[in-house]
């Protein structure tokens, strides 16, 4: 797996923020740390940004960088292009 932070479009965090907002379960496609597909069906309680790079925090104790989310919900992150870079501290 890659440790190198690929900022997300910021359309695709819209989508991130609506799911936290409503703060209902969603069904998370992503990579685990190995680089592996997981399912995961949680509830999104903290996005925040971290030494340049970009995380979701579960109601399952879960943290997931931004950029290894695949889709929330059936929204493919692939769906959408050009990356929001973070602004420089």
């Amino acid at each position: 797996m890659s440790t190198v932070y690929v900022p997300i479009n910021c359309e695709f965090h819209d989508v991130l923020e609506a799911t936290a907002v409503r703060r209902r379960p969603a069904i998370f496609s992503l990579r685990d740390p190995a680089g592996q597909p997981a399912t995961v069906h949680a509830r999104i309680v903290d996005l925040y940004a971290h030494d340049g790079m970009e995380y979701m925090r579960l109601d399952d104790g879960r943290v997931v960088r931004l950029d290894h989310i695949i889709s929330v919900d059936g929204v493919a992150q692939a769906s959408f292009t050009d990356a929001c870079a973070l602004p420089a501290h």
